[in-house]
């Protein structure tokens, strides 16, 4: 039997599983999933859970149900040989072969080498560390400080998030830019900063953290005492798909061919966050990414030709929520934006669909 091997059950994995059912295979093809965790987890949603908002069974869903589940974490690739070495509960070094690959390993945070940020901060990254996050903030007692450090769309989601289920806390969001969210529009940045004010979160704008220590952080060395800090500052792609021996652009993701695949290995796709692709990592991107790397799969299997160029994959546009009422976001570009109650909803609605056709 022939093996579709996918390396990690997000967004993007998830997709070409959905899309992959068992017509769609060939008669000598399984697709078997390495992960760690028995379902799919709704990472845009980690900063609910870690806020004590939303729980853990709110934000996962099942695998397809034809997918051989390998539970176990990738350590190395071999694109030659066509095998992966992991580590599972009965060994730390075992090997998988594959005949097709799909790279879905996400991302995991970059430090930007401030010293202390990875022992002495919190994360919304994974799964496993999201829990330790809410275990955290839920174990704070009243009047403490919380840092998010970072004021992306997480931390910004976050923060909110804070705000609503803990009200006895302090809230700091540390940026370096002199406004928050600035891939969005100009005006959602207001309205999201005067959201802020009126919740009493505090926004310290062209921040520059040097140094993390136990109880405290240091803003252009000046130490500001802080309960947690929750680390949002910056992404890289996994460990595996950043020491893979083939080309990266500068924000060491993969560079593909217009197919997909690593250049060179045809049978070596690469999707989501690992993937060196025009638009900013996405959960969308990586779906509308998956759903071409099954098209592609499927010419393959037929020995047809390969198109000269893919489809560009449009964006729909991105939502973010402040807390459960309100929220912001674009769709459809800038003329396209939208906040309050009505972005909240859409946030909900998209949320809601997405959960139905993964079987929740």
């Amino acid at each position: 039997m022939q093996k579709l091997v996918i390396l990690g059950g997000g967004y993007g994995g998830m997709k070409v599983m959905q899309q992959l059912g068992p017509k769609d295979l060939p008669d000598d093809y399984e697709i078997i999933l390495v992960d760690k965790l028995p379902y799919h987890c709704l990472k845009t949603e980690y900063y609910a859970l870690a806020a004590g908002t939303e729980s853990d069974h709110d934000i996962r869903a099942p695998f397809p149900k034809h997918v051989r589940h390998h539970f176990g974490t990738a350590h190395g690739i071999d694109l030659d040989e066509k095998i992966i070495t992991l580590s599972t509960d009965q060994a730390s070094n075992e090997t998988l072969a594959y005949d097709k690959l799909v790279i879905g390993l996400g991302a995991e945070d970059k430090y930007h080498g401030v010293p202390g940020a990875k022992e002495y901060t919190f994360s919304i990254q994974s799964m496993e560390n999201t829990r330790r996050t809410y275990e955290a903030i839920s174990n704070l007692p009243p009047r403490s400080s919380v840092s998010v450090v970072g004021a992306g769309l997480s931390g910004v989601e976050l923060a909110a998030e804070l705000r609503e289920s803990r009200h006895d806390l302090s809230v700091q969001l540390f940026d370096r830019g002199e406004t928050i969210l600035p891939m969005f529009p100009r005006r959602l940045s207001s309205y999201v900063t005067s959201w802020f004010e009126k919740h009493d979160v505090d926004i310290i704008s062209n921040s520059n953290i040097t140094r993390v220590a136990d109880g405290a952080l240091y803003n252009h060395d000046d130490r500001i005492k802080s309960d947690a800090v929750i680390w949002t500052a910056g992404v890289q792609p996994a460990s595996v798909a950043r020491h893979l021996d083939v080309e990266h652009d500068d924000s060491e993701h993969i560079i593909l061919t217009e197919h997909h695949h690593i250049p060179g290995h045809p049978d070596a796709f690469v999707v989501g966050d690992c993937a060196s692709l025009p638009h900013a990592p996405s959960a969308q991107l990586a779906e509308k990414q998956g759903e071409q790397i099954v098209d592609i799969l499927k010419m393959q299997w037929k020995g047809e030709e390969l198109p000269d160029t893919m489809p560009e994959m449009k964006l729909k546009g991105t939502l973010g929520s402040l807390g459960k009422k309100k929220g912001f976001g674009t769709m459809m570009g800038e003329k396209g934006a939208v906040t309050g109650r009505v972005a909240r909803l859409l946030k909900s609605g998209v949320l809601w669909m997405y959960k139905y056709h993964s079987g929740v």
